[in-house]
Order: C-alpha cells, then sequence, then structure tokens
C-alpha cells in the first residue's frame, strides 16, 4: 500500500515563502517521477511541478518558474517543493503525486498519468 503524505501548507503574506514536503511509504519504488499538483478553490487541478527519479531532471508549469523549486531525497522517500514569492494566485490545495516517468507530467493532462496522489496540503496567501 503505497501513501504519499504531504506537509508544511499554512497561511502566509504575499512575497512570503513556503516549503512543502512529501513523505512516500509502502512499495513505491525508486524510479517514480514525483510531482506536484494544486487545486484553487473553483478551479482544476493544475501541474505545479515534477522531478525525475534521478533528482537530475525537473519540469514547471510556467507560472512558477524561477519561483519554485523541486527538490527530492531518495534516501527518505520525500519529494519537497520550496516556494519564493507566493501570491494570491498560489493559494491552493497542493497536492504530491507519483506517476512511472517524468515525461508523463508534460502530458496535456498529467494527471490522468499519476498513480498515487496524496490528500494535499492547503496553502492560503494573503495580500
Amino acid at each position: 500500500q503505497v501513501q504519499l503524505v504531504e506537509s508544511g501548507g499554512g497561511s502566509v503574506r504575499a512575497g512570503a515563502s513556503l516549503t512543502l514536503s512529501c513523505a512516500a511509504s509502502g512499495r513505491l519504488g525508486l524510479r517514480y517521477a514525483m510531482g506536484w499538483f494544486r487545486q484553487a478553490p473553483g478551479k482544476e487541478r493544475e501541474f505545479v511541478a515534477a522531478i525525475a527519479w534521478s533528482g537530475i531532471n525537473t519540469y514547471y508549469t510556467d507560472s512558477v518558474k524561477g519561483r519554485f523549486t523541486i527538490s527530492g531525497d531518495n534516501a527518505k522517500s520525500s519529494v519537497f517543493l520550496q516556494m519564493n514569492s507566493l501570491g494570491p494566485e498560489d493559494a491552493a490545495v497542493y497536492y504530491c503525486a507519483a506517476a512511472r516517468a517524468l515525461y508523463y507530467y508534460t502530458d496535456r493532462d498529467p494527471s490522468r498519468h499519476v498513480d498515487y496522489w496524496g490528500k494535499g496540503t492547503l496553502v492560503t496567501v494573503s495580500s
């Protein structure tokens, strides 16, 4: 049974930084590419960032490039999302995800390739 558990969400002011963490347990397998999605109220879930199992290659949605950084620690089966210069548009529930390869996250609908989801962690940003 694979479980992804997010943590680190919270309420911050615009311009602040926040780091989300995702811990994977169970027989996930080291070859999985980990990612982050988010869903704001009234909006569809959208892809944010992903990292290959090697930790070398990453992929971001345009709106977070230069502000967010995804990283991983295979030894601890964890993935992190460092978020800087947060704005109200970043407020959402953030979900950790696992897919079989990084390139799946480049699909027009990457969520359909996700094998495992976390339950989410809430990020609120006040202006």
